[in-house]
Protein backbone atom coordinates (compact mmCIF):
# COMPACT_ATOMS: atom_id res chain seq x y z
CA UNK A 1 0.00 0.00 0.00
CA UNK A 2 2.85 2.40 0.79
CA UNK A 3 4.25 1.74 -2.71
CA UNK A 4 0.81 2.47 -4.20
CA UNK A 5 0.43 5.64 -2.16
CA UNK A 6 3.81 6.88 -3.32
CA UNK A 7 2.78 6.29 -6.92
CA UNK A 8 -0.55 8.07 -6.37
CA UNK A 9 1.20 11.16 -5.03
CA UNK A 10 3.77 11.23 -7.84
CA UNK A 11 0.97 10.70 -10.37
CA UNK A 12 -0.96 13.67 -9.03
CA UNK A 13 2.12 15.89 -8.93
CA UNK A 14 3.80 15.03 -12.25
CA UNK A 15 1.18 13.34 -14.45
CA UNK A 16 1.00 9.78 -15.81
CA UNK A 17 4.01 9.74 -18.17
CA UNK A 18 6.51 11.13 -15.66
CA UNK A 19 5.01 9.12 -12.79
CA UNK A 20 5.39 5.91 -14.78
CA UNK A 21 9.07 6.53 -15.48
CA UNK A 22 9.77 7.45 -11.85
CA UNK A 23 7.91 4.34 -10.70
CA UNK A 24 9.96 2.16 -13.07
CA UNK A 25 13.20 3.42 -11.54
CA UNK A 26 11.92 3.06 -7.99
CA UNK A 27 10.58 -0.45 -8.65
CA UNK A 28 13.85 -1.69 -10.18
CA UNK A 29 15.71 -0.80 -6.99
CA UNK A 30 12.92 -1.76 -4.62
CA UNK A 31 12.24 -5.19 -6.12
CA UNK A 32 15.94 -6.04 -6.24
CA UNK A 33 16.44 -5.06 -2.59
CA UNK A 34 13.31 -6.89 -1.41
CA UNK A 35 14.03 -10.10 -3.32
CA UNK A 36 17.69 -10.21 -2.30
CA UNK A 37 16.91 -9.61 1.36
CA UNK A 38 14.07 -12.17 1.40
CA UNK A 39 16.23 -14.74 -0.42
CA UNK A 40 19.03 -14.27 2.11
CA UNK A 41 16.66 -14.80 5.04
CA UNK A 42 15.18 -17.95 3.46
CA UNK A 43 18.53 -19.26 2.24
CA UNK A 44 17.47 -19.10 -1.41
CA UNK A 45 20.14 -18.59 -4.10
CA UNK A 46 19.71 -15.65 -6.47
CA UNK A 47 20.62 -15.57 -10.15
CA UNK A 48 20.95 -11.88 -10.86
CA UNK A 49 17.74 -10.32 -9.54
CA UNK A 50 15.68 -13.51 -9.79
CA UNK A 51 15.44 -16.35 -7.24
CA UNK A 52 17.18 -19.36 -8.80
CA UNK A 53 14.38 -21.82 -7.90
CA UNK A 54 12.07 -19.82 -10.19
CA UNK A 55 14.51 -20.07 -13.08
CA UNK A 56 14.79 -23.81 -12.51
CA UNK A 57 11.04 -24.38 -12.88
CA UNK A 58 9.87 -26.11 -16.09
CA UNK A 59 8.12 -23.93 -18.66
CA UNK A 60 4.65 -25.37 -18.04
CA UNK A 61 4.91 -24.65 -14.31
CA UNK A 62 6.08 -21.09 -14.99
CA UNK A 63 3.06 -20.59 -17.23
CA UNK A 64 0.75 -21.93 -14.51
CA UNK A 65 2.36 -19.52 -12.05
CA UNK A 66 1.88 -16.63 -14.48
CA UNK A 67 -1.77 -17.56 -15.04
CA UNK A 68 -2.32 -17.91 -11.30
CA UNK A 69 -0.99 -14.39 -10.70
CA UNK A 70 -3.37 -13.11 -13.38
CA UNK A 71 -6.35 -14.83 -11.74
CA UNK A 72 -5.29 -13.39 -8.36
CA UNK A 73 -5.29 -9.92 -9.93
CA UNK A 74 -8.83 -10.42 -11.23
CA UNK A 75 -10.02 -11.83 -7.91
CA UNK A 76 -8.58 -8.80 -6.12
CA UNK A 77 -10.46 -6.53 -8.53
CA UNK A 78 -13.69 -8.34 -7.67
CA UNK A 79 -13.02 -8.19 -3.94
CA UNK A 80 -12.59 -4.41 -4.12
CA UNK A 81 -15.75 -4.07 -6.20
CA UNK A 82 -17.81 -6.03 -3.70
CA UNK A 83 -16.28 -4.21 -0.72
CA UNK A 84 -17.66 -0.94 -2.12
CA UNK A 85 -20.90 -2.48 -3.45
CA UNK A 86 -21.86 -4.05 -0.11
CA UNK A 87 -21.18 -0.86 1.84
CA UNK A 88 -22.03 1.93 -0.62
CA UNK A 89 -24.14 0.30 -3.34
CA UNK A 90 -23.76 -0.79 -6.96
CA UNK A 91 -23.69 2.74 -8.43
CA UNK A 92 -20.73 3.79 -6.32
CA UNK A 93 -18.96 0.47 -6.96
CA UNK A 94 -19.27 0.92 -10.73
CA UNK A 95 -18.07 4.51 -10.46
CA UNK A 96 -14.98 3.48 -8.46
CA UNK A 97 -14.39 0.61 -10.86
CA UNK A 98 -14.47 2.86 -13.92
CA UNK A 99 -12.18 5.44 -12.31
CA UNK A 100 -9.74 2.68 -11.33
CA UNK A 101 -9.63 1.43 -14.93
CA UNK A 102 -8.95 4.98 -16.09
CA UNK A 103 -5.70 4.77 -14.14
CA UNK A 104 -4.84 1.09 -14.50
CA UNK A 105 -5.40 0.54 -18.22
CA UNK A 106 -2.84 3.14 -19.43
CA UNK A 107 -0.47 1.96 -16.68
CA UNK A 108 -0.75 -1.61 -17.97
CA UNK A 109 -0.25 -0.37 -21.55
CA UNK A 110 2.92 1.53 -20.60
CA UNK A 111 4.26 -1.50 -18.73
CA UNK A 112 3.69 -3.79 -21.71
CA UNK A 113 5.07 -1.20 -24.11
CA UNK A 114 8.26 -1.08 -22.03
CA UNK A 115 8.45 -4.88 -21.74
CA UNK A 116 8.10 -5.40 -25.49
CA UNK A 117 10.35 -2.41 -26.30
CA UNK A 118 7.70 -1.02 -28.64
CA UNK A 119 8.41 2.31 -30.38
CA UNK A 120 6.44 5.44 -29.52
CA UNK A 121 3.81 4.77 -32.20
CA UNK A 122 3.93 1.04 -33.10
CA UNK A 123 0.66 1.09 -35.04
CA UNK A 124 -1.94 -1.65 -35.12
CA UNK A 125 0.61 -4.45 -35.11
CA UNK A 126 2.06 -3.06 -31.91
CA UNK A 127 -1.39 -2.86 -30.34
CA UNK A 128 -2.19 -6.45 -31.35
CA UNK A 129 1.03 -7.65 -29.77
CA UNK A 130 0.38 -5.62 -26.60
CA UNK A 131 -3.13 -7.04 -26.24
CA UNK A 132 -1.60 -10.53 -26.09
CA UNK A 133 0.33 -9.54 -22.95
CA UNK A 134 -2.51 -8.02 -20.92
CA UNK A 135 -3.41 -9.83 -17.71
CA UNK A 136 -6.77 -10.64 -19.28
CA UNK A 137 -4.99 -12.52 -22.08
CA UNK A 138 -3.91 -15.19 -19.58
CA UNK A 139 -7.40 -15.53 -18.08
CA UNK A 140 -9.88 -15.15 -20.94
CA UNK A 141 -10.02 -16.28 -24.57
CA UNK A 142 -9.69 -13.52 -27.16
CA UNK A 143 -9.30 -13.25 -30.92
CA UNK A 144 -8.67 -10.82 -33.77
CA UNK A 145 -10.94 -10.43 -36.79
CA UNK A 146 -11.51 -8.30 -39.92
CA UNK A 147 -7.89 -7.14 -40.07
CA UNK A 148 -6.97 -4.44 -42.61
CA UNK A 149 -4.15 -1.92 -42.94
CA UNK A 150 -6.16 0.65 -41.00
CA UNK A 151 -8.23 -1.34 -38.51
CA UNK A 152 -8.97 -4.63 -36.80
CA UNK A 153 -11.64 -6.04 -34.50
CA UNK A 154 -10.79 -7.51 -31.11
CA UNK A 155 -13.22 -10.00 -29.54
CA UNK A 156 -13.41 -11.33 -26.00
CA UNK A 157 -14.72 -14.81 -26.79
CA UNK A 158 -14.67 -16.17 -23.25
CA UNK A 159 -14.72 -13.96 -20.17
CA UNK A 160 -14.04 -15.46 -16.76
CA UNK A 161 -16.38 -12.99 -15.03
CA UNK A 162 -19.26 -13.31 -17.49
CA UNK A 163 -18.92 -17.09 -17.83
CA UNK A 164 -19.11 -17.41 -14.03
CA UNK A 165 -22.30 -15.34 -14.02
CA UNK A 166 -23.78 -17.56 -16.75
CA UNK A 167 -23.10 -20.68 -14.68
CA UNK A 168 -25.01 -19.06 -11.80
CA UNK A 169 -27.93 -18.19 -14.08
CA UNK A 170 -27.25 -14.45 -13.82
CA UNK A 171 -27.46 -11.80 -16.53
CA UNK A 172 -24.27 -10.36 -18.02
CA UNK A 173 -22.51 -7.82 -15.83
CA UNK A 174 -22.98 -4.43 -17.58
CA UNK A 175 -19.31 -3.60 -18.11
CA UNK A 176 -19.58 -1.26 -21.10
CA UNK A 177 -18.86 1.95 -19.17
CA UNK A 178 -15.65 0.48 -17.81
CA UNK A 179 -14.77 -1.16 -21.12
CA UNK A 180 -15.01 2.13 -23.00
CA UNK A 181 -12.44 3.62 -20.62
CA UNK A 182 -10.30 0.48 -20.48
CA UNK A 183 -9.89 -0.16 -24.20
CA UNK A 184 -9.79 3.46 -25.32
CA UNK A 185 -7.03 4.42 -22.90
CA UNK A 186 -5.06 1.21 -23.48
CA UNK A 187 -5.05 1.65 -27.25
CA UNK A 188 -4.24 5.38 -27.21
CA UNK A 189 -1.38 4.78 -24.75
CA UNK A 190 0.14 2.20 -27.08
CA UNK A 191 -0.28 4.56 -30.04
CA UNK A 192 -1.93 7.98 -29.77
CA UNK A 193 -3.22 7.70 -33.36
CA UNK A 194 -5.44 4.71 -32.58
CA UNK A 195 -9.15 5.32 -32.08
CA UNK A 196 -11.49 2.83 -30.36
CA UNK A 197 -15.09 2.00 -31.23
CA UNK A 198 -17.33 -0.35 -29.27
CA UNK A 199 -19.12 -2.91 -31.43
CA UNK A 200 -20.90 -4.57 -28.50
CA UNK A 201 -20.38 -4.88 -24.76
CA UNK A 202 -22.89 -5.80 -22.03
CA UNK A 203 -25.55 -4.64 -21.46
CA UNK A 204 -25.58 -4.56 -25.30
CA UNK A 205 -26.92 -7.70 -26.96
CA UNK A 206 -24.12 -9.85 -28.39
CA UNK A 207 -23.77 -13.15 -30.27
CA UNK A 208 -22.77 -16.33 -28.44
CA UNK A 209 -19.28 -16.26 -29.96
CA UNK A 210 -18.16 -13.28 -27.86
CA UNK A 211 -19.11 -11.11 -24.90
CA UNK A 212 -17.62 -7.87 -26.16
CA UNK A 213 -15.99 -6.68 -29.38
CA UNK A 214 -13.96 -3.56 -30.11
CA UNK A 215 -12.76 -1.98 -33.33
CA UNK A 216 -9.39 -0.25 -33.34
CA UNK A 217 -8.80 2.26 -36.13
CA UNK A 218 -5.50 3.87 -37.05
CA UNK A 219 -6.00 7.52 -37.94
CA UNK A 220 -3.10 8.67 -40.12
Amino acid sequence: MHHAMWFAQVLEKYGPEEAFHIMQEAWKKSSSLQLSRTAKILGVEMDGNIPKPLLDLPQDQLEKLRDGFAVNWLANDGVWFQAVEFTRGMTDAKSCNDLSWEQFSPFEARSIKTLLKLPENPGLEGLKEALKFRLYAFINEQSFDSETNTSFIFKMNKCRVQNARQRKGLQDYPCKSGGLIEYTTFASTIDSRIRTECIACPPDPHPEEYFCAWKFILDK
